[in-house]
């Protein structure tokens, strides 16, 4: 399964680069998340895995990240032409995903965020996973437009719930 979902976020490319690669502000936007920690390497590096552990309501999913690109390595000083790249594998049980996050600047104080994913199932998540298909694309959507609240306001997630 493959879908892409795009949303612009008033604040400029490189600060919004910032703001997605700083692990202190992960729990601000990132709904549901209970831990976000390295096993091995620096956080947001490449090569570094970590575990995550998501839950949504009654549910925990705990998955293994591992960070496959980010480009430029330095996300300050970033030249006005280029492309800001994320990218990771997230692996849970009967689950593997690759994210691609591209951030192209769409004006001097505003960010299009284009967020590719990738998903691949095993065992009875083969046969669930099609039915869940706008679920899945839904809670990509959630996910970015509470960035863009916490980017564009301050809106931390934590406070709503």
């Amino acid at each position: 399964m493959k879908y892409t979902v795009s949303i612009e976020i008033a604040q400029p490319r490189e600060r919004v680069a910032q703001l997605l690669a700083d692990p202190v502000h992960i729990p601000k936007w990132l709904r549901g998340l209970v831990l976000h920690e390295p096993v091995r390497g620096e956080h947001g590096q490449v090569g570094t895995e970590s575990r995550v552990v998501l839950r949504t309501g009654q549910q925990e999913m705990e998955a293994t990240e591992t960070i496959t690109r980010r480009e430029p390595a330095d996300l300050h000083a970033i030249p006005r032409d280029s492309v800001v790249h994320f990218e990771r594998e997230i692996v849970a049980q009967g689950m593997w995903n690759a994210a691609r996050e591209r951030l192209t600047e769409a004006g001097p104080e505003t960010t299009h965020w284009a967020s590719e994913n990738e998903y691949r199932f095993s065992g009875v998540m083969r046969l669930v996973a099609p039915l869940m298909r706008a679920a899945f694309r839904k809670q990509t959507r959630q996910h970015m437009l509470d960035f863009k609240a916490f980017a564009e306001h301050g809106t931390d997630v934590r406070d709503a719930g």
